[in-house]
């Protein structure tokens, strides 16, 4: 039996090359004015074993055009063209296509100048009349290569310092608690939304003033990225520098509505918080809510849904809005649980469907019984868990767990 090329157990050529590269034929820009040189090319790109796609251009203009529109893996460069000449030819095709492999055709006395072309941010070159079909579809394939290489290093140097910029931006969002005594149990949590390489702008603070006080706050910067973030790291230090300077209630509020109107990076960014403040001794605690959700309170025999009368998000009504101070009872034991609406807006179903207020409150009295960090833990994985058929929890989640003894 004669077996066809292409049939099973038989490979192509072309089969072979595709094999080789491990992707589809890799796309050549040559650009020679020389049509003596090109046929040379032509010829070493149809003797070469690795397949290539070869387009020629007589001159930079036309390269230029070709790379305006078109992303070749590798161009091959004479240095001597009509319109450029030398180093101005690698510069301007890396000008134009910064991610493209350049590889520079040479004559014979040009070995120096191919070696200050590679200097000059070329990946190879290659002597005209001194390379053979293999050497040349090497040292095509190894451009490549290299400069993939290239583009790796640049891309994990970025996700390293993006990350540094997570680390520094994580600090300012999610500070330490500044205690006191004993008195008072602390558990906090932040996971940032499923799509933000940054933290978003959900941030919170506690505080306990000399004479025991202790003063606690949510936000929720609306938008997502590194200004939402920086505007969350503002309010919360002026919002500590506040407290510690004995300003509190809606005056405290309307000096971070300030503080926002001038920060904010583009108009319409809104902030929504709820600040909560407890005395010594007092069986209850005195709440000020712009624009934010409600609270879990957590007693001994349950878990409810609190929500106080409040006023509208910072920056909503600028200099126009009134945020009460309302005061709750707060029984013996209890906790509070503060948190951002991306815990709650995950959907949970099909079409628009979220978990919302009323199924978040069913999944904390289901744990009302765990302990305060597996409880804390156990909210946030259950609405992942529940949001994990529409691809997760598409916002930022920062819980604030308070506790009074």
């Amino acid at each position: 039996m004669t077996s066809q090329p292409g049939a099973a157990g038989v490979a192509s050529p072309e089969l072979d090359r595709a094999a080789a590269w491990g992707t589809e034929q890799p796309s050549v820009l040559l650009v020679e004015d020389d049509p003596g040189d090109a046929l040379l090319v032509e010829e070493m790109v149809a003797d070469s074993a690795l397949g290539m796609r070869l387009r020629w251009v007589r001159s930079m203009a036309e390269a230029c055009d070709v790379l305006a529109s078109e992303a070749p893996d590798c161009v091959l460069l004479d240095l001597h063209l009509p319109d450029a000449q030398g180093l101005e030819a690698v510069s301007r095709v890396r000008e134009h296509a910064e991610h493209v492999a350049v590889v520079v055709l040479t004559g014979l006395a040009e070995e120096g100048t191919g070696l200050a072309a590679v200097a000059a941010g070329a990946q190879d070159y290659l002597v005209k009349g001194r390379v053979e079909p293999e050497l040349f579809g090497r040292a095509v394939r190894y451009a490549i290569q290299r400069k993939q290489a290239e583009r790796d290093a640049v891309a994990l140097q970025a996700s390293q310092m993006l990350a540094q910029e997570n680390a520094r931006l994580e600090r300012g969002l999610l500070p330490r608690p500044l205690l006191r005594g004993d008195g008072v149990e602390v558990v906090t949590r932040y996971r940032p939304g499923r799509a933000h390489a940054l933290l978003g702008g959900d941030f919170y603070d506690i505080v306990q003033s000399a004479d025991g006080t202790v003063h606690a706050m949510i936000g929720d910067v609306s938008g997502h990225g590194p200004d939402e973030a920086a505007l969350g790291v503002a309010l919360r230090i002026a919002w500590r520098t506040l407290v510690l300077s004995g300003v509190t209630g809606a005056d405290q509020v309307g000096r971070l509505e300030e503080i926002l109107m001038v920060e904010r990076a583009t108009v319409g960014v809104f902030a929504t918080l709820v600040i909560l403040t407890v005395s010594p001794g007092q069986r209850s605690v005195r709440m000020v809510r712009a624009g934010h959700h409600g609270v879990l309170l957590r007693e001994s025999d349950g878990v409810e849904w609190v929500e106080v009368r409040g006023g509208p998000a910072l920056g909503i009504i600028p200099g126009g809005a009134d945020w009460p101070v309302e005061e709750l009872a707060f029984p013996e034991g209890a906790a509070m649980v503060l948190f951002t609406d991306g815990l709650f807006e995950g959907r949970v179903g099909r079409g628009t469907e979220r978990l919302g207020e009323e199924g978040l409150l069913a999944v904390a009295r289901e744990l009302a019984d765990l302990a305060p960090a597996a409880f804390v833990d156990g909210l946030i994985h259950r609405a992942e868990t529940l949001a994990e058929g529409q691809g997760g929890l598409p916002d930022d989640v920062a819980v604030l767990y308070l506790r009074w003894s």
